[in-house]
């Protein structure tokens, strides 16, 4: 999930974070060897978020500069390493997951690294590849997360999403751009199958928006635009957290979840690599992950944080769906497609 839940933060953000490598050159006396960059989306980076203090705690322990960069969602921040490739601005990538892994390994842009102790600190079902291409730090199930101030009932499955009385009231993300937006996709292939089309034309009238991205998406939610929203089964630990109670709720649907599993990846001609390779090291130790459960509102994939009483909040799914990459590929283009009809 993405960090705390504001919306305007993100140019501030962006300037606080932009590193003067992309600013018309440095005046640091450090040189670009000794700095690392990370590409990653705009919730990561804000104030909220993780990436403020990871960056501290990783630039305390080994010294070595760390910005972070807005690059946006996981397919933007993809599409930006294979436009970079010959000349790459980053070290890292952060924020792609489990549906994007062909996409991943078409790019040809990563290297394989596994980090220190990875085998003893990760359940095998959490790792993305057997040869350690990308390094999962995070994980949750996609669910729909519901008002229960809203006039409406709780819908109990995919199926009563399409009915009438939701007329204007979900609130999805663009799957071309946003990996929630993908996962929706994704959840409506494995249930329906080869009816997906059929569900996604008897869902279009509740559609109100597809936002761009998770930020967007969610913020216009929890602002009362409409009463459903495609996040996490641990989004409603936030608002416990911090005071709100239990008015949002995630709904488990019979039927069972995707599993999001978010992971990071070191460029192939990363200009610091031995930095990037020590980040990977650091991002799955039980220092940088305690730091996830109150800023990315995702589970670790370090098996070994004791987890906050906030999550009491956030339910377990009942079983993890998966669908093929290059059948989920030519669904969100026919999706899409319907959407514009």
């Amino acid at each position: 999930m993405k960090a705390r839940l504001f919306l305007f933060s993100i140019l501030t953000v962006f300037v606080f974070f932009a590193s003067p490598v992309f600013a018309g050159g440095s005046k640091d006396s450090v040189s670009r060897s000794e700095k690392l960059v990370i590409y990653t989306y705009d919730s990561f980076i804000s104030e909220w978020g993780a990436g403020p203090e990871l960056t501290r705690l990783f630039e305390k322990k080994t010294g070595i500069k760390c910005t972070m960069i807005d690059a946006g969602d996981g397919s933007q921040i993809l599409s930006r390493v294979v436009i970079e490739k010959d000349n790459p601005q980053a070290d890292i990538v952060l924020g792609i997951d489990n549906n994007q892994m062909k996409a991943v390994r078409e790019a040809g842009v990563f290297e394989s690294y596994k980090p220190e102790n990875a085998d003893e600190i990760i359940a095998a079902d959490l790792r993305l590849a057997d040869d350690w291409l990308v390094t999962p730090y995070d994980w949750s199930y996609f669910a729909m997360v519901y008002d229960t101030e809203s006039s409406v009932p709780a819908p109990s499955s995919l199926e009563e999403l399409a009915n009438p009385v939701y007329a204007k009231k979900i609130i999805l993300m663009d799957p071309r751009t946003s990996t929630p937006g993908m996962g929706f996709v994704a959840w409506t292939l494995a249930v329906f199958g080869n009816g997906y089309e059929d569900y996604w034309k008897a869902l279009k009238p509740n559609i109100l928006t597809m936002a761009p991205g998770w930020s967007t998406g969610y913020g216009l939610f929890t602002s009362g635009e409409a009463p459903l929203v495609i996040s996490y089964t641990t989004s409603p630990a936030y608002h416990v957290e911090y005071g709100e109670g239990e008015r949002f709720q995630a709904l488990i649907f019979d039927e069972g979840h995707p599993l999001q599993i978010e992971g990071a990846a070191v460029l192939k001609n990363a200009p610091n690599k031995d930095g990037a390779r020590l980040f990977l090291d650091f991002l799955i130790s039980p220092e940088a992950q305690a730091v996830l459960p109150l800023t990315q509102w995702m589970y670790p994939v370090n098996t070994g944080i004791k987890m906050p009483d906030s999550y009491r909040a956030a339910p377990m799914a009942s079983s993890a769906l998966t669908v093929d990459n290059d059948e989920l590929s030519a669904a969100i283009e026919n999706v899409m497609g319907l959407l514009a009809e």
